[in-house]
């Protein structure tokens, strides 16, 4: 990368950074002055390496309190591991360098493994503490008797930066994850309100689809807030599951607005009282300043609302024309209710949590996705990279290319589970080269010249404030928190600082080589591709529908729902970026949510008494078609008969019997019909 483009780069940096907003300004103050604090005490405590107490605190810095501790949390544990393993790796195989290496290249490779199962702020903890037993056991290579006191030194210098930084994040001016998270499900409620007016008001399409957009990038904020709060305070413990139903709901209430939209029946005149008030509500909600301040008169609305569409089959039962098109659409506007009511609630219950005892729980009739295939792709690619690496320091005996194996160790397990590890390695490498040009005029220039604590703060404060300035702009986050800890890392205060220049460019490359070659390990070896990882969870949905149709034991629906929402939020962060393409997955995801509980509904009427023998067998025919076709057909295949039959039995069951709950049966077939009809290459099986 030329210098011009890295100066452009940089201006546009600072040009995004012109305004900075007072949490901004609040986080970048404290984080530097945590780390100045950590430095200070490390060099109180004599400690070997002095930056490490700093640089933990930029890397666990985040703008939210429970954040820093849940990434300070697991950092601990994940150095104490990678302590540990370093320990017991040295000891029994230091005295022969190619097993010691090849050993510790396993044991990332483990834990890249494992990391690649989890989720953050678990699965930082777990890459934490491979590339640990590299950092530790490396220095140590030749002098086994020094592995203990490294890695106590280790873990001191971490432990310090990291009870910095999270004392400081709690106590100075703290954002709290528990308010971040009632702050951001309002404005979400208030967009989806926006999102519902003009879907039913038959709005601007390209509006709609921007919105719908944001409200899924804003529920999978809030899904991963809701660890981090968990951390933050015990109390919030209770209320994380609540949490995770009410990100479903919401997701529940934008998939009905968009299935009114897409479905829509100007015309229909049992349909127009009820789409007419649900309009003026969230059109008044939306418009209405603090209208989620007290939601008593929201939630008496919606239950009217919700009872009106609900009553309304059975005064259509002696009326023609399409009666099941009707109580279809009065069905997913119940639902849409529904929702949006249990959404509100869901908020009220984080304001003023209520303790409840605790009921026992059968487990769901589905299981939890594992993507086992792509995790052992990132643990043989960490292994092997670290395993050439390491090969080739032992045969040149190069000293500096231990820095270059203990780099790629880290960013290839690091960054290995992102949805596009090579772009977020080569923001983690353009923040790295900024950084060496600042280092060398501060650490080589200045500070030999003017030495003391004193100038350190005035050389390095400048520096380091705008780096947390852009840490809090998510836009730069990544390229900002590789220049804050590289420049410390590249700088290595200590308390007398001397200008040694060969040394530092030395470790420098080793440094900026080690990311590269990480990077060509992305790109070489098993490249990842974001949409095989995407299809395996879309496998997993459709799969989860078909145990749905088939199983004996059937899950309660919050049961159901927990679980399909945690599939998709897996799934958002691997095709956010994808373009219409994405789109459509994460829109066939949402609608998978909502054909799972249609068959619910179909599986509760097979075991109603009142329901007649004939219609539950036609129930049970046609779940077994749906399995198979969930299961067996791939993109690009005709369709099977299922959605015709799920016409024709709607029809049919209207025909023989108009009451409600028969309607009710025939609105959730031609639910399931339609939304499958809307995304047909995603209720498919994949192709290979």
């Amino acid at each position: 990368m030329s210098w011009q483009r890295l100066k452009g780069y940089f201006e546009a940096g600072l040009a995004g950074l012109t305004q900075p907003t007072r949490s901004d300004w609040i986080f970048a103050l404290r984080t530097v002055s945590a780390g100045l604090i950590a430095l200070m005490a490390a060099y109180a405590l004599k400690l070997d390496h002095p930056q490490w107490a700093m640089m933990t605190v930029f890397i666990v810095a985040q703008p939210v309190a429970g954040m820093v501790l849940a990434k300070g949390f697991y950092r601990l544990l994940g150095t104490l591991a990678g302590g540990v393993a370093a320990i017991a790796i040295t000891t029994v195989f230091g005295t022969n360098p190619w097993v010691l290496v090849t050993v510790l290249a396993l044991w990332i490779g483990l834990c890249t493994f494992v990391s690649s199962l989890l989720r953050n702020p678990e699965a930082y903890g777990a890459a934490l503490a491979g590339y640990t037993a590299m950092i530790i056991g490396l220095p140590a290579f030749g002098q086994p008797h020094l592995v203990v006191d490294l890695a106590v030194a280790r873990c001191a210098e971490i432990v310090l930066g990291i009870v910095c930084a999270g004392l400081t994040s709690r106590l100075i001016l703290p954002k709290l994850a528990s308010e971040a998270i009632i702050s951001r499900l309002k404005r979400s409620i208030l967009d989806l309100a926006t999102y519902a007016g003009g879907a039913f008001s038959g709005g601007d399409t390209a509006m709609l689809s921007g919105l719908h957009r944001k409200l899924v990038a804003d529920t999978q904020t809030l899904a991963e807030m809701r660890a981090y709060a968990r951390l933050e305070a015990p109390s919030f413990a209770p209320r994380a599951h609540p949490v995770r139903r009410t990100i479903g709901q919401l997701l529940s209430a934008l998939s009905a607005a968009r299935a009114l939209h897409s479905h829509a029946a100007p015309k229909n005149a049992a349909l127009i009282p009820v789409r007419s008030e649900l309009q003026a509500l969230v059109t008044e909600m939306a418009a209405t300043p603090g209208a989620l301040d007290d939601t008593a008169p929201w939630l008496a609305r919606l239950d009217a609302i919700g009872a009106k569409a609900t009553q309304m089959p059975d005064a259509l039962a002696d009326q023609d024309g399409d009666r099941v098109g009707t109580v279809t659409r009065l069905t997913i506007a119940a639902d849409f209710a529904e929702a949006l009511k249990q959404a509100l609630r869901g908020l009220d219950a984080l304001r003023a949590p209520v303790t409840r005892p605790s009921r026992e729980r059968r487990p769901p009739a589905l299981v939890v996705h594992r993507d086992y295939h792509g995790a052992s792709r990132n643990a043989v690619r960490a292994a092997l990279a670290t395993l050439l690496v390491a090969a080739f320091w032992l045969t040149t005996r190069w000293s500096e290319a231990a820095g270059t194996v203990i780099l790629v160790a880290v960013v290839s397990s690091l960054f290995a589970a992102r949805p596009d590890p090579v772009r977020v390695a080569w923001g983690f490498f353009q923040g790295t080269l900024l950084a060496l040009p600042f280092a060398f005029l501060v650490g080589q220039i200045a500070l030999p010249v003017f030495p003391g604590f004193g100038w350190f703060m005035l050389f390095v404060v400048p520096i380091l404030v705008p780096a947390a300035l852009a840490m809090a702009n998510p836009r730069y986050v990544g390229v900002a928190t590789a220049f804050a800890i590289n420049f410390l890392a590249f700088l290595s205060p200590h308390q007398a600082m001397t200008y040694d220049p060969g040394p530092f460019f030395a470790g420098s490359a080793s440094i900026l080589v080690g990311i590269l070659l990480a990077i060509g390990v992305f790109i070489i070896v098993l490249p990842a591709d974001p949409w095989l990882a995407a299809h395996r969870i879309v496998r997993a949905m459709r799969e989860d529908l078909a145990r749905l149709c088939l199983h004996e034991r059937v899950p309660r629906r919050s049961a159901f729902e927990s679980l399909a929402y945690d599939r998709i939020n897996q799934l958002m962060p691997l095709v956010q970026t994808s373009g219409r393409k994405g789109e459509a997955v994460l829109g066939g995801s949402v609608a998978a949510v909502t054909v799972g509980l249609e068959i619910l509904r179909l599986r509760a009427a097979q075991q109603a008494h009142a329901v007649p023998a004939e219609t539950t067998l036609s129930i049970a025919n046609f779940l077994r078609g749906l399995a198979r076709e969930l299961l067996f057909r791939a993109p690009g295949d005709p369709q099977t008969a299922t959605i015709a039959v799920a016409r024709q039995y709607a029809a049919g069951i209207a025909q023989r019997n108009a009451t409600g709950e028969m309607l009710q049966i025939a609105a959730s077939l031609r639910i399931i019909a339609a939304a499958m009809e809307d995304f047909p290459d995603f209720f498919a099986k994949d192709k290979g």
